[in-house]
């Protein structure tokens, strides 16, 4: 399968010579490399047997490049208009969702609750969108696979890999 997704880096001159020889050599020979607003954008389009793995052999040769790994994209923190792009659905339908109008417990706001444009956790409002059916699991899954990823780089996780599997191996259970 194919996985689509983007490593934001920081840590190497855009202007040396081999910047981008440096990240084909590193294995990120399927991805675009770019500069953008002080950031390295690694945009890969990557083949492996599951996201867990594209995504954690991603982030390996991006480090190979020498290259710090900032975070992994699309962005985990969505608004209810993202969510609703990214789940097909209508952006009232997620507003009702929130409201409790349809269906309880919809996952809380996890940044700027105070104002009038909230944003959510994507891995806490796709696992709940996938339990009451509006979304499929491979999307529940890719949220959750991402957002662990995100957790592992914040809190520098030398074993990346195993780590990351261990976390997706409890989170796939808690969603089954």
């Amino acid at each position: 399968m194919e996985f689509e997704f983007t490593i934001i880096a920081t840590g190497l001159d855009p202007q040396a010579e081999d910047f981008e020889s440096r990240f084909f050599d590193a294995g990120c020979d399927d991805a675009i490399v770019s500069f953008q607003k002080g950031h390295i954008l690694v945009d890969f389009a990557r083949e492996a047997a599951s996201i867990e793995e594209a995504i954690a052999s991603a982030v390996e040769n991006v480090r190979d490049a020498g290259a710090t790994v900032e975070r992994v994209e699309p962005d985990p923190l969505v608004s209810l208009s993202d969510m609703a792009g990214r789940a097909n659905l209508s952006r009232q339908a997620m507003t009702n969702y929130f409201k409790g109008d349809r269906g309880e417990g919809f996952p809380a706001p996890r940044a700027r609750v105070t104002t009038d444009s909230p944003l959510w956790d994507w891995a806490d409002a796709s696992a709940w969108l996938y339990r009451h059916g509006r979304v499929n699991k491979e999307i529940a899954i890719n949220a959750m696979v991402v957002s662990q990823a995100n957790d592992l780089i914040d809190c520098g996780d030398e074993d990346f890999r195993g780590s990351l599997h261990t976390r997706v191996e409890r989170e796939m259970r808690a969603l089954a």
